[in-house]
């Protein structure tokens, strides 16, 4: 789903992520040029952090990891929020992968969770 909203400073987008029933890693969304600033968690979630998986040709999938060599985590802490990442983060970021849990210990979620990304130019 892509729904361009009027932001104060120019136009996001809004883009659907959805993990299926009892899986851990959601579709892949093409980001364009477009960088993910804010997740909006649905009230159905099952307690997990998020973790990514990106890729630059849109083929081949890696785990996201920061400059220090940790797996890139957003902490969720609860079902029904909205919670902002780092602008600078997803610079490059294209190809876009949203994981429930980490790579080594991720969360089925226990049923359909859409997941709204808002992006920015």
């Amino acid at each position: 789903m892509v729904t361009p909203v009027q932001a104060l400073n120019g136009q996001v987008e809004l883009r659907s992520a959805t993990i299926a029933n009892s899986a851990s890693l959601s579709a892949a969304l093409d980001l364009g040029t477009n960088r993910l600033a804010q997740i909006v968690i649905p009230s159905s979630w099952t307690t997990a952090d998020l973790t990514f998986q990106t890729s630059a040709d849109g083929a081949v999938y890696n785990d996201f990891y920061d400059a220090q060599g940790s797996e890139y985590t957003v902490t969720v802490g609860g079902a029904s929020r909205s919670i902002g990442v780092s602008l600078a983060d997803f610079i490059g970021v294209r190809y876009l992968k949203v994981r429930s849990g980490t790579t080594g210990t991720p969360v089925n979620q226990g049923g359909q969770r859409v997941l709204t990304l808002v992006l920015v130019p």
